[in-house]
């Protein structure tokens, strides 16, 4: 079984519930998997493999310009040539140690109208992503939760931007959700999620940790932007479903054996990426226009006349050709996690290794 992202649409909205998101954007196939990450390492091969989606000119020097000269994207909408990116997940084999690629179907990515910078909550209303802004949540070198109260700080708002719901409702068990990694099979996916700040400090299209310039809600999930961000964005909401269940015959009733790609079988180094790509005038005026009737405020992305929409096999045909050479083998069977790896399981944070350095 191979979930996809349109077809785990319905049970998707159940979960979410009172998400109310202003619109959903499923993206495909990704358009690649590889150790290539603009953000954090531009330039370079990166320190772990990254599943990405969205537009085909995705690679280590990036720039808005590139993105916005690509040929086709990964997601429904055209006018969307960003890329959002996440770590790969891996199947450790209990019996010989083998890592295989995990199965995943898409990411869906809930665009959301909150805060109260949005119109509808009497602020001045949500501003598109400047071009070229980029955005991280999460921390691929954490290993244990971070926080046990929610205290409301930028700092601790990032330690619960992760989380996961294990889905169970088709074989009449009830979804739970958690941090870290569940540990039972999840028979209708692992539904691994991420929120991305909201607030942009209206200056700066990245930082130096990649996180100053951008800033959760005080609530994350809704509230205010801090002063210090007084700009209001549309919130990002990621959901990658792995299909975990994939490998149940080789390891259920053994501990749980999967990893993300940055040395991780804690669940706690989950985290994302994010380079917009949009076309700054569309996206606004979906903004603006788009937030009135049934479908629109039902998240139902062909009601907005503002986009173009293609079919899910247009998007699926989106394929990049790694940069990294030699090409490496990242679906497996693998000895090893590709880079240097070798799993970490905490408490402490991780040490990111590079392949010049590594350990093993």
């Amino acid at each position: 079984m191979h979930l996809s992202a349109l077809s785990t649409l319905v049970p998707f909205i159940v979960a979410i519930g009172s998400a109310n998101a202003w619109f959903r954007l499923p993206c495909t196939d990704p358009v690649v998997q590889e150790r290539i990450d603009p953000i954090v390492q531009p330039g370079v091969v990166s320190q772990h493999v990254h599943t990405v989606h969205g537009a085909k000119n995705f690679g280590r020097s990036a720039t808005y310009d590139t993105l916005r000269a690509s040929s086709c994207t990964s997601c429904l909408v055209k006018e969307d040539l960003s890329a959002y990116w996440t770590p790969t997940l891996y199947f450790k084999d209990p019996n010989n140690g083998q890592f295989e690629k995990v199965p995943n179907g898409g990411l869906l990515i809930y665009y959301q109208n909150r805060g109260t910078q949005d119109r509808i909550n009497g602020g001045p209303g949500l501003k598109a992503f400047p071009p070229g802004l980029k955005m991280v949540t999460g921390n691929p070198a954490w290993r244990s939760k971070k926080t046990a109260t929610p205290v409301g700080s930028q700092a601790e708002l990032q330690t619960r931007a992760g989380f996961w719901v294990c889905l169970r409702y088709n074989v009449g068990q009830p979804d739970y959700e958690g941090t870290g990694f569940p540990t039972t099979d999840c028979e209708a996916g692992l539904n691994a999620r991420l929120h991305m700040p909201a607030c942009w400090d209206g200056k700066n299209l990245d930082s130096p940790n990649h996180h100053d310039h951008v800033a959760y809600l005080s609530g994350m999930d809704n509230g205010s932007c801090p002063p210090t961000h007084p700009v209001g964005m549309m919130k990002l909401f990621y959901e990658v479903t792995w299909d975990v269940t994939y490998f149940k015959s080789r390891w259920v009733g053994k501990p749980w054996p999967f990893v993300y790609s940055n040395s991780d079988p804690t669940g706690y180094g989950w985290h994302g990426d994010f380079f917009n790509g949009w076309a700054t005038d569309v996206l606004q005026r979906a903004i603006d226009r788009c937030n009135s009737t049934p479908d629109q405020l039902n998240g139902i992305i062909q009601a907005c006349p503002e986009f173009t929409l293609q079919t899910v096999a247009q998007a699926k045909s989106c394929k990049k050709t790694t940069e990294v050479t030699p090409a490496e083998n990242v679906n497996g069977p693998l000895p090893k996690l590709p880079g240097c790896n070798p799993l970490q399981y905490g408490p402490g944070d991780a040490t990111l290794y590079s392949t010049s350095a590594c350990p093993i």
